[in-house]
């Protein structure tokens, strides 16, 4: 009988139980670790073996590491910290998603179920494309971006480093999101979004500009 690979989520919270469901399917063995409750020891059913921090004394026991955190800033902290300290960072794609042999999604990433990345879109490292997101043709998806789950890019959109896009968002053909940027859930993006900012609503407008607006 073949053992299944050892794989270890750093993080363990809700996020990362989909990514060990995944993971399972995958043909993955799982081990969690978490510094958010030290005195944990699972979270059904999967183990948690100590935080984070011993995970990376011990990455040398697994064949992969998968960072299960959805705070978009301090999972692309831990991603340079897992590589310099010599860690394998897997890239998990559920097999109900849907990717364009073209595309190109580095390590980091972890892709939901029912989830379509289309031709010629390049997805950086340490990105989530959550359940149902679609990224279509030509999309280029910078390190450390969340796009959230039903949340749809046309064709040619440019999202920045740890930019969030929200549960729903539509985001036009070609717009380009600034790296920090959150665009809320539902929201209709028609323009560009500069960095940092967050913008809400259909069609979406800076949410800071819209309470001068109405004061």
């Amino acid at each position: 009988m073949v053992q299944a690979k050892k794989l270890a989520i750093a993080g363990f919270g809700g996020h990362a139980k989909v990514i060990a469901d995944m993971a399972q399917i995958l043909g993955w063995s799982v081990t969690g670790f978490d510094d958010a409750a030290p005195d944990l020891t699972n979270n059904s059913p999967w183990d948690i073996s100590g935080s984070i921090s011993e995970l990376m004394l011990r990455v040398n026991e697994f064949d992969g590491v998968v960072i299960g955190i959805g705070d978009n800033h301090l999972r692309f902290k831990l991603h340079k910290e897992f590589l310099t300290s010599g860690c394998r960072l897997e890239t998990l794609i559920h097999p109900m998603s849907s990717i364009s042999k073209y595309a190109s999604i580095a390590e980091g990433c972890v892709v939901m179920a029912g989830s379509i990345v289309n031709y010629g879109a390049q997805i950086d490292t340490s990105c989530i494309i959550n359940t149902g997101a679609t990224v279509d043709h030509d999309c280029q998806i910078s390190a450390g971006a969340h796009i959230s789950p039903g949340a749809n890019l046309a064709g040619g959109v440019i999202v920045g480093e740890r930019a969030l896009i929200g549960i729903g968002a539509a985001i036009l053909q070609g717009i380009k999101i600034g790296k920090d940027s959150i665009v809320g859930a539902g929201a209709v993006v028609v323009k560009d979004v500069p960095e940092g900012a967050v913008v809400v609503g259909i069609p979406a407008y800076p949410l800071t500009q819209k309470h001068q607006d109405t004061e």
